[in-house]
């Protein structure tokens, strides 16, 4: 099995990558096979509503996307991470949930893939965060695994020292191969675009 880990910190050595590198570890310590894919130094451009994947399930934008929706289709299980900025995730974080809307052919789509979540807080946010990601999973049809969240402020060092939370991250991936293995398969019959309904709709 393929856990990937997906990193929505502009820093490539930060809180969030500690936590995150922790929970692979968990993965990899199950015979997992284990990637991080830092979106620092990356190209992800904000999705331009043009709607021409919702038939090619192809996104036409040029950028780095595109080789993380590879490894996106290739993972079996996802930890997403994200440091918490204004009260929110971060905009890249918001970014890539965004142009995963592409991801919507068969073989091609986040459906029965194993969701993780790690978020990193210097105060307040966390729960918008964990509520939008939680939506994001749910609306995708994943199977959502546990979330570990982190109050610091310094640099990773001291992150590391957090015993438990540390420990907690390790447990988050191997929880994830647990899941994987369990072979979720979302009910065929009840796959269908999700959507809200109103007088404007028939």
């Amino acid at each position: 099995m393929k856990i990937l880990a997906i990193s929505c910190s502009p820093r490539s050595n930060g809180n969030t990558v500690t936590i995150l590198k922790e929970v692979l570890r968990g993965a990899q310590e199950q015979k997992a096979k284990v990637e991080l894919f830092s979106i620092a130094g990356k190209t992800i451009q904000p999705c331009d509503g043009c709607w021409a994947c919702a038939n090619t399930g192809k996104c036409h934008i040029a950028d780095d996307m595109q080789e993380l929706y590879e490894k996106i289709v290739e993972a079996d299980g996802i930890i997403f991470g994200t440091p918490i900025y204004f009260w929110g995730m971060t905009g890249q974080a918001k970014t890539v949930i965004d142009r995963t809307i592409a991801l919507n052919q068969p073989g091609r789509n986040l459906t029965n893939k194993v969701a993780g979540m790690v978020t990193v807080c210097g105060s307040l946010g966390l729960v918008d965060s964990l509520k939008d990601f939680s939506y994001f999973f749910i609306q995708r049809r994943m199977l959502p695994a546990n979330q570990i969240s982190a109050y610091v402020t310094g640099n990773p060092e001291e992150l590391k020292n957090m015993v438990q939370c540390m420990n907690a991250a390790r447990r988050l991936g191997q929880q994830m191969t647990a899941l994987v293995k369990m072979n979720f398969k979302y009910p065929e019959e009840f796959i269908e675009r999700h959507g809200a309904y109103g007088t404007n709709r028939k």
